[in-house]
């Protein structure tokens, strides 16, 4: 259910084509782990990131608790979504992403600017940018099984080890291609828009974060073309961070995560979280790693709230 709607938002005004004049939006994709939930918080610190990046629309994902008995191949989300009064508190619309599908995991759809009926699957909605139409979309992928472990001889949940380039894409599109389908299907219903953002957390790194040279560099063990990405890629979407920072080994811009150490055995820090945006004329002004105080970030709030970085850019069309 879409809510702040304002009162006479009209069919006819969300069909409305690109404007004459420029469009310029700040766009964020944030992972909020429970929105301070998971540690027994409110909502301030959440509230104090988004008012330091101030996104014009952004993506948030786990709007709820995980539940107590959460596994890596089990974790249903428990609780009350805090989407509405992260919206309340910074003066913005929202939607919150009810839907149970492969999809979504306890997610929701901030913006500045008044929110539509959302499509079939609750994946996006039409959001009016003053007489322009912009979809945003936003997606939380399954996290098992989890390749970057799988390659890595990481235990987690109950996949196998692998070693090929060739099983890594065969298990991404296994466990994430029933998701990616649904989002498809529902970007038929930003036809005709301005501009199309796609939000996640994809459980899955970027196609141009695990190159041959991210390998040479020591960073990544083999050369990967994630599917996820490269599929959004493939359909026009410009990865925003990427278009500004081009080069993985000298900027990796790790989001998942900043917990622990990077030289962590057991773990293995990668980029997992992506604003995409997809439009005629499209420009990427800027792009940053939000997130606490370090070398991985670039927009530092402290003290900072969740177990991933979040991802913020600025376009115009």
């Amino acid at each position: 259910m879409a809510n702040r709607i304002l009162t006479g938002l009209v069919a006819g005004v969300l069909a409305a084509g690109p404007a004459a004049a420029e469009t310029t939006l700040r766009i964020m994709s944030y992972n909020i782990w429970g929105g301070g939930g998971n540690e027994g918080k409110g909502v301030e610190e959440t509230v104090a990131v988004l008012k330091a990046a101030n996104p014009d629309i952004v993506g948030i994902q786990e709007t709820r608790l995980e539940g107590e008995d959460c596994t890596a191949d089990y974790c249903p989300p428990m609780g009350e979504s805090v989407a509405k009064a992260i919206a309340e508190a910074l003066g913005y619309h929202y939607h919150d992403q009810t839907q149970e599908n492969a999809a979504l995991w306890a997610n929701a759809i901030l913006s500045r600017y008044p929110i539509g009926p959302a499509s079939a699957h609750g994946l996006g909605v039409p959001i009016d940018v003053n007489g322009t139409t912009v979809w945003a979309f936003n997606i939380h992928h399954d996290d098992e099984p989890y390749q970057p472990y799988q390659l890595l001889g990481i235990e987690y949940g109950p996949a196998p080890f692998i070693k090929t380039e060739a099983e890594a894409v065969d298990y991404a599109n296994r466990t994430r291609g029933p998701a990616m389908d649904l989002l498809f299907q529902d970007m038929t219903a930003a036809e005709g828009a301005a501009a199309v953002l796609v939000f996640g957390d994809f459980n899955e790194p970027s196609e141009h974060d695990w190159t041959e040279a991210v390998v040479a560099a020591g960073q990544q063990p083999v050369k990967v073309e994630w599917p996820t990405t490269h599929r959004l890629a493939e359909a026009g979407f410009v990865d925003t961070y990427r278009a500004v920072w081009p080069d993985p080994v000298a900027k990796p811009a790790f989001t998942w995560t900043p917990q622990g150490v990077e030289t962590d055995p057991e773990d293995h820090h990668d980029r997992i979280d992506f604003a995409f945006a997809r439009a005629a004329g499209l420009k990427v002004l800027g792009a940053w790693i939000v997130g606490e105080t370090g070398p991985r970030t670039d927009l530092a709030v402290d003290p900072w709230p969740s177990d991933h970085r979040a991802t913020l850019a600025e376009i115009s069309f």
